[in-house]
């Protein structure tokens, strides 16, 4: 199967790291295998090639919320859990009836109330809108 979103998970490495996307700042098809079978869990074509682009670059992978490593992922309540903040109050993840879907939408829970919502959109329109919303509240305020 062709890639769909490699180049677009690679290319966040220059644009808020200032350095260029290498090898390592991604895992290997074995390394990634070897974990999805470790957690026993399937995942979409997306989260695959995010993992594949970024799943060694700490700088992303935990730059505001914290992307669970391939080996951590787990299903519940109906759900593929992938990402959660650092207060452990919200959990990110993906329906499983849609794992089958090549971007799936995202869904977050809050964990007190067990209650799930959309986040109105895709796994790729969502990582990429929290970079770019991330990045823009670390840069300094330019002096006018």
């Amino acid at each position: 199967m062709a890639e769909m979103f490699v180049d677009k998970f690679r290319s966040l490495v220059p644009k808020y790291l200032d350095d260029q996307w290498v090898a390592e700042d991604g895992l290997t098809p074995a390394e990634l295998d070897e974990a999805l079978q470790e957690a026993g869990v399937e995942i979409p074509l997306v989260l695959r090639e995010f993992y594949l682009s970024l799943g060694g670059c700490e700088d992303l992978m935990e730059a505001y919320h914290y992307f669970w490593d391939p080996e951590e992922l787990e299903y519940d309540d109906g759900y593929l859990l992938f990402m959660e903040d650092e207060e452990e109050k919200y959990v990110w993840g993906m329906r499983v009836d849609q794992l089958d879907v090549p971007d799936p939408i995202v869904y977050r829970r809050n964990n007190r109330r067990s209650a799930w919502r959309s986040e109105e959109g895709t796994f790729s329109e969502y990582v990429l809108d929290m970079f770019d919303w991330v990045f823009e509240e670390l840069e300094p305020e330019l002096d006018s």
